[in-house]
């Protein structure tokens, strides 16, 4: 058995006074309008479907919206400086793990630790790790387990 592609169709909206006017690349002659961006695929999809009178669930939509060139600079410069907040923020917690772990081992209290690095002793905790007894279990749990067993 063929397996059959569903076609594909990309939408483009643009905003257009207090609208967003909607074209498909694909089907000239088909056009629509909606009042937010969070409706464009719906209408859209609507529009194809009575144009090419098919389900709206026969077929695949992509989006593509048109901004004047200084607001999509904008946008991608949010999106660039928000990834590179968050590739900052998984080293910062990478070194600040390596940095408590070393303090640690160094014999100091969570709090000092917590000081040291400006963290709370909770975050030093955290940062640690849960402890583990020789058993493998945590300490509560193990402590739970003796006073079940009667130890």
């Amino acid at each position: 058995m063929v397996a059959r592609m569903r076609p594909t169709y990309t939408i483009t909206a643009e905003r257009a006074g207090a609208w967003w006017a909607i074209t498909v690349d694909e089907l000239a002659g088909v056009f629509s309008q909606a009042r937010r961006l969070d409706r464009v695929e719906a209408v859209a999809g609507d529009a194809i479907a009575l144009f090419l009178g098919v389900p709206q669930d026969s077929f695949d939509l992509i989006l593509r919206e048109r901004l004047p060139r200084g607001a999509q600079r904008a946008v991608t410069e949010a999106f660039e400086a928000r990834a590179t907040a968050i590739a900052g923020q998984r080293v910062a917690s990478e070194r600040s793990r390596v940095a408590v772990r070393t303090l640690a081992d160094l014999g100091l209290p969570q709090r000092d630790i917590g000081r040291l690095l400006d963290l709370s002793h909770q975050r030093v905790a955290q940062l640690l790790g849960p402890a583990v007894s020789k058993s493998g279990e945590r300490p509560a749990r193990a402590a739970r387990a003796a006073r079940a067993a009667g130890g």
